[in-house]
């Protein structure tokens, strides 16, 4: 009877260090992928997930902010598609949100005069482009060990199998996408050029 209670007790444990050992990878498994990802959503991840998730001992308040965290980082990666930026006269970077008619900056009140905003309308690749970023940060943050942990701790075995099959398959299906919806945009979170303007308009 103690032997099996002691057994029950140290289950979790043992899933939850599988998962670390295997989790620990995640990101490393990944990081040709992460590229996609806006930094600051990534870095804003890596930082608070450890934190909510209580390192994978969750009760329920840690699985609430968890997914608060999970849905807004999620919303960050598709937003961030939908923006770019463009260097003004003065040589500043600025950025805004793309429309149907052009670009729609958050603040620039002499943009209007140095730059072409309708050359930055919005294009079928921004939802496509929204759609991978979305589909690579659901890989990155579903398969983190303290995630792991929190939601679904006996799925720790099947994720080493995963992180050796999702990252290639993914970064398959980014090459195609990229090769038929090129990404020109350098919205929030993403690198700038000193040749913005031009890049992003083609």
């Amino acid at each position: 009877m103690e032997s099996h209670l002691l057994s029950s007790v140290s289950r979790p444990s043992s899933l939850r260090r599988v998962a670390q050992g295997i989790g620990d990878k995640t990101l490393q498994g990944v990081g040709s992928l992460i590229k996609l990802l806006p930094t600051g959503t990534v870095f804003l991840f890596q930082f608070l997930n450890p934190v909510l998730t209580n390192y994978g001992h969750c009760n329920a308040l840690n699985k609430a902010l968890s997914a608060v965290l999970l849905f807004l980082c999620s919303f960050s990666c598709c937003f961030s598609c939908f923006t770019d930026s463009y260097t003004g006269a003065n040589g500043k970077v600025y950025y805004g949100i793309v429309t149907a008619k052009g670009l729609l900056p958050f603040w620039d009140p002499n943009g209007a005069a140095s730059v072409d905003f309708s050359k930055y309308k919005l294009r079928f690749g921004d939802f496509v482009h929204s759609a991978l970023s979305l589909l690579v940060f659901a890989v990155v943050s579903l398969l983190d060990s303290n995630t792991v942990s929190c939601y679904y701790p006996a799925f720790a075995i099947n994720q080493k199998i995963l992180l050796m099959v999702l990252p290639p398959v993914i970064g398959a299906v980014a090459s195609a996408t990229f090769a038929v919806f090129p990404n020109t945009r350098h919205g929030i979170g993403y690198p700038t050029t000193k040749d913005t303007t031009e890049s992003s308009s083609s």
